[in-house]
């Protein structure tokens, strides 16, 4: 539902990635929205969380290799932005822990989230296809 096939790098790997980030966002958002009880949502923020601290992970890495092959002249940039929002991820998990299940805080993960992949893809990844555009790799 979020996802618009003009997110695409046109690197297959980086593209599939984004494609499953995205699916999970949404998947995730659905079920924030839905009628079930808080209790019963417990389950699928849990399998989002446990797959956002380890696909961010490989993803960003797959996606800063790709950067430094082609000789991306922003990596540095691009790598911190990836290290916040690990950071970020991070912190939610532990805060997620100690608190235990707050609807206002996973509200407020699920907002970020999506805002940030939003903006993150269609703005500043998309500088990365461009760049490999115009030098033709």
């Amino acid at each position: 539902m979020l996802w618009k096939d003009k997110y695409n790098l046109g690197v297959e790997q980086i593209d599939a990635q984004h494609r499953e980030l995205f699916r999970r966002v949404s998947d995730f958002l659905e079920v924030l929205r839905s009628s079930s009880s808080w209790e019963e949502r417990v389950g699928k923020v849990n399998e989002t969380l446990s797959f956002m601290k380890d696909y961010v992970i490989t993803h960003f890495r797959d996606e800063e290799a790709y950067q430094i092959q082609i000789g991306y002249p922003e990596y540095d940039a691009h790598k911190q932005t990836h290290d916040d929002m690990v950071s970020y991820v991070a912190q939610f998990a532990a805060e997620y822990e100690q608190k235990g299940y707050d609807e206002k805080l996973i509200q407020q993960f699920a907002g970020k989230l999506l805002a940030w992949l939003i903006h993150h893809v269609a703005a500043e990844d998309q500088k990365i296809g461009a760049y490999a555009k115009e030098k033709g790799v």
